[in-house]
């Protein structure tokens, strides 16, 4: 199919647009910085697999949906329970991957965590804290002791 849509473009004498070709190089820049920030560049060329075929661990394929994300054109990630099933090495993991990221991206990660260890917890900028669905405590993590 693609060598037919090269000889019609040719035919029809149009030529790629250069800002495109300059975009999509871009693009692939970043993946590639995503990709290898994540931890993913050592695994790049394995399939991820699925219930049928072998591919990828649990703990990559959780970090390929992230470099999805990052690799979209939002700024704003909400990310709900992104550890379960995971240990707490590959949640730390995880977690500084998307801050190293976020920060470089100038964006912002919504994360919510069940009971996150300390040294992930330690990697947030800000949290809330919730209690019966109820926001008890909103600010910078340095501060949550000094408000209880």
């Amino acid at each position: 199919m693609l060598a037919e849509l090269a000889r019609r473009e040719k035919a029809a004498n149009i030529k790629p647009d250069p800002d495109i070709d300059v975009f999509m190089k871009k693009k692939s820049v970043v993946t590639d910085h995503i990709m290898k920030i994540l931890g993913l560049d050592i695994c790049a060329d394995i399939m991820v697999g699925d219930e049928m075929i072998r591919g990828i661990s649990g703990g990559q394929r959780k970090r390929v949906t992230t470099g999805e994300m990052l690799v979209g054109p939002s700024k704003a990630l909400f990310m709900d329970e992104i550890s379960t099933g995971l240990d707490s090495s590959t949640t730390y993991q995880i977690v500084n991957s998307l801050r190293q990221t976020i920060h470089i991206l100038n964006g912002t990660a919504v994360i919510s965590l069940l009971q996150p260890p300390l040294e992930t917890y330690d990697l947030f900028d800000d949290i809330i804290l919730l209690s019966d669905s109820q926001i008890v405590y909103q600010g910078p993590r340095e501060n949550v002791l000094e408000f209880f």
